[in-house]
């Protein structure tokens, strides 16, 4: 068996790796489209040949911003359904990757709701668990995905809080630094394990500037006093327009801020034209969970996020 990276001349191959389960993964189209805008890269992809037929047997697919030195997620892992020992296989392909990116990005799957009860789709995820956690992604999260669609009610502004812009990033770093204590968030807290605060605030800002959202858009929440309440970050990735960010500091939580700083990002975007806003947050979170169903979001699918311990890694 050769393990190596895709090159250009493997497109005809690549694109022969059929994928017949309903899990997220890298289809034909989403494959072209995604190597043109350079958020797949054929150094991104990485398989598993057979020496003597030249076929491939394994394919594993990373997704990352078009200017980005690495990659931030894995999108697909394919076994070709002659292979015996899939897992084996599998988990041996994502290892050499890891080693070779020095990091172990994270494995997002994407499934229906209820997915558990579905054999098909249970099986096709249990698998590729199975070799993500061999390969180091020990740490299991499910998101609950969210859509607002423009034929809903468009929240109104609130009257307790004021918004605005600021062209300076440094002041989005410090307010993500205050917004992160005590957060639900699981990938804010794995991330704080092993990096300072402010690093890890500036890290955020810098992957919601690669977005496709216009930084102009990002927002901050104040009382009429002055008082910074929170973060509001009407954003777009590669399918459309998203809530990127939002969190309440400390002080004012338990008020209500929340459904006002969703208001926002939803208001903000629905008067753009927008048909479609998605949004997700931990099945842990319930307060945002709530937060997205009083202002008429639909939770249609669930994410899996399978990631590397910080602490191991």
């Amino acid at each position: 068996m050769h393990f190596r990276t895709a090159v250009e001349a493997d497109l005809d191959n690549l694109l022969g790796c059929v994928v017949d389960e309903s899990i997220s993964w890298s289809h034909p189209d989403r494959l072209l489209s995604y190597l043109e805008t350079g958020n797949y890269r054929f150094d991104h992809i990485w398989l598993a040949v057979d020496e003597q037929s030249g076929e491939i047997l394994s394919r594993a697919v990373w997704w990352g911003f078009p200017d980005g030195a690495k990659p931030l997620a894995m999108d697909c892992l394919y076994v070709h359904p002659t292979v015996a020992d899939r897992v084996g296989l599998a988990a041996e392909l994502l290892r050499r990757a890891h080693a070779a990116y020095g990091e172990a990005p994270a494995y997002h799957v994407f499934v229906p709701n209820g997915w558990r009860g579905n054999p098909k789709t249970a099986a096709a995820v249990a698998w590729r668990w199975e070799a993500a956690s061999r390969a180091g992604l020990t740490e299991e999260l499910e998101r609950l995905r969210y859509e607002w669609t423009a034929d809903g009610p468009v929240p109104e502004a609130s009257d307790r809080l004021v918004f605005r812009g600021d062209d300076d990033d440094e002041v989005f770093v410090q307010a993500f630094v205050r917004v992160a204590v005590g957060t639900l968030d699981f990938a804010t807290r794995q991330a704080l394990v092993t990096m300072d605060p402010v690093a890890q605030a500036r890290e955020d800002v810098n992957d919601y500037k690669s977005m496709p959202g216009d930084r102009s858009w990002w927002r901050l929440a104040y009382t009429k006093d002055g008082d910074l309440v929170g973060v509001a970050l009407p954003s777009a990735n590669d399918a459309g327009p998203v809530v990127g960010y939002l969190g309440v500091v400390p002080e004012h939580r338990g008020r209500g801020h929340v459904d006002a700083l969703l208001a926002e990002i939803t208001r903000f975007l629905a008067e753009r034209g927008v048909q479609r806003i998605r949004a997700d947050t931990d099945t842990g979170n319930v307060p945002m969970a709530r937060a997205f169903e009083r202002a008429g979001y639909r939770n249609h699918a669930i994410r899996l996020v399978l990631s590397a311990n910080p602490v191991n890694t």
